[in-house]
């Protein structure tokens, strides 16, 4: 599935521009940086809480899909402006982290 696929039916929001024809390969979930950076797989859209600039480097680092923050999280303008230009597409939501990999779970597993 794309990243566009899943924007289509889920509508969540669209903090920074980059890629969505980026295939989801599998979803993520996590807080800790260190656990995505040993753990993550390219390809895979990481749901977190986590909003800060490192989140965007761990992203751009493991080539994830994208970044969906949960509860309403918004990243702060460095955020949003490194995701620009490290190409990271950060969507937020303000459903909780539970519910987002559910929702990412099913759609994935009907394909």
């Amino acid at each position: 599935m794309k990243v566009s696929e899943l924007l289509e039916k889920l509508q969540y929001n669209v903090f920074s521009k980059a890629d969505t024809n980026k295939e989801i390969s599998a979803g993520y979930a996590s807080d800790l940086l260190s656990d995505v950076m040993g753990n993550s797989s390219e390809g895979n859209i990481w749901v977190t809480m986590q909003t800060h600039k490192n989140v965007v480097a761990v992203a751009a680092l493991k080539e994830l899909s994208a970044v969906i923050f949960t509860n309403s999280n918004v990243p702060s303008d460095e955020s949003i402006e490194a995701a620009n230009e490290e190409n990271v597409l950060l969507l937020g939501t303000s459903k909780g982290t539970f519910e987002v990999c559910g929702e990412i779970y099913n759609l994935l597993e009907s394909k």
